[in-house]
């Protein structure tokens, strides 16, 4: 029977729960066309509710549409205008013969590469020789604008892993450019987001960074336990299975109501269950879960000074006072210096969050294993 749960992948339709408002704000803003910036920690669904409010506002509004661009093995400007273009041309032509068309008008003749799989209902694929003429700034940045002016259209432009820019040379000139172009756009939005929260922080709420104030900013929260619980016990109905109400609660609580770690979770627990899950098989499901991930955690632990594990152990052990002389003297700090230091680093590195002076492990599953198993520290 197929698993009734779905992480690492974009959640749709009954894979998809909760998010309402966030889901209706985001429409709104699409249909609107005002810019915005999502912003939360790793596997917070952000992707999955991209997807499912571009697709309810296409639906709203024919006139409407979305280009998804991810930046993930995106690391300089030409490769940036590339996929950009591509993209671009993909989601405002209707057939190949169109996006040809539109990259010979808006891109000065470009002349592309068509590609048919011998599948029919494959999707046909469209390359351009970037080599052989190197895409102007301008060109592309203006791309959408001019593609949606003249089709009477409107445009919504989604860039994932939006941080990588950072990543090219001269960054802060590269930021600049992009919101020159971007700020003067009558008829394209703008929806930017990314997986590393400390960077996405820098470049939007940084007096100092061009990208600053650029549009409506969107912190995704956890979702509610309640809507969480009553997620996972109606795919286990739906698969002719039960759980508990007990083993529902305890499945988020483990997971620390993270989406991505709530459904790997819930699908470990389905899986060993032959008709009801009770609590017993969601801690083993759990046991299971650490195991899996205890090579990872380690190889992440080698990258994380002394200092930084002497900080995190006096957090997980629920120290409150970190600079206080005898709990640094306690847990190995070597002063308040290092212990703010270590504070910074750790939330630049996304293992902590800090928000409104509240620090919490983006990675519950990790945070378990560093407390339990590296830590040894102990269970109440």
């Amino acid at each position: 029977m197929k698993t009734p749960f779905v992480f690492g992948k974009i959640a749709t339709d009954r894979n998809f729960t909760d998010r309402e408002h966030e889901t209706a704000n985001l429409i709104a803003n699409f249909t609107s066309l005002t810019n915005t910036i999502i912003i939360s920690p790793r596997r917070w669904g952000k992707s999955s509710l991209v997807n499912r409010a571009a697709r309810l506002a296409m639906d709203r509004d024919k006139s409407l549409r979305v280009c998804v661009v991810d930046l993930f093995n995106v690391r300089g400007e030409q490769h940036f205008y590339a996929l950009l273009a591509q993209k671009l041309l993909s989601a405002t032509s209707s057939r190949w013969e169109e996006a040809v068309e539109n990259a010979r008008r808006f891109l000065m003749g470009l002349v592309p590469k068509i590609s048919i799989g011998s599948d029919p209902a494959s999707e046909v694929s469209i390359e351009f020789d970037w080599n052989a003429r190197p895409l102007k700034a301008d060109d592309v940045l203006d791309l959408a604008e001019r593609i949606a002016v003249e089709k009477n259209l409107k445009i919504v432009v989604c860039i994932d892993e939006f941080q990588n820019i950072t990543e090219f040379t001269d960054a802060d000139f590269f930021q600049r450019m992009l919101r020159s172009h971007w700020q003067n756009h009558a008829h394209v939005g703008y929806c930017l987001y990314g997986s590393k929260r400390s960077m996405m922080m820098e470049v939007f709420t940084n007096s100092s960074k061009p990208f600053y104030k650029f549009g409506d900013l969107m912190f995704l929260g956890k979702i509610d336990t309640e809507h969480l619980t009553r997620f996972i016990d109606q795919r286990f109905t739906d698969t002719g299975k039960a759980i508990t109400a007990d083993a529902a609660a305890l499945i988020v609580q483990l997971a620390d109501n993270h989406p991505y770690y709530v459904q790997q979770l819930a699908q470990l627990s389905w899986f060993r269950t032959e008709a009801t899950c009770d609590s017993a098989i969601v801690r083993e499901a759990h046991r299971v879960l650490v195991d899996q991930l205890s090579l990872l955690f380690a190889t992440q632990v080698d990258a994380i000074s002394t200092q930084q594990l002497c900080y995190l152990k006096a957090l997980l052990a629920g120290e409150t006072a970190i600079t206080n002389q005898q709990t640094m003297l306690k847990y190995g700090i070597s002063s308040s210096t290092a212990a703010s230091r270590s504070k910074v680093q750790l939330v630049k590195a996304d293992v902590l969050d800090n928000v409104a002076g509240n620090l919490t492990f983006q990675d519950p599953i990790f945070a378990y294993w560093l407390k339990y198993e590296y830590f040894n520290l102990p269970q109440y």
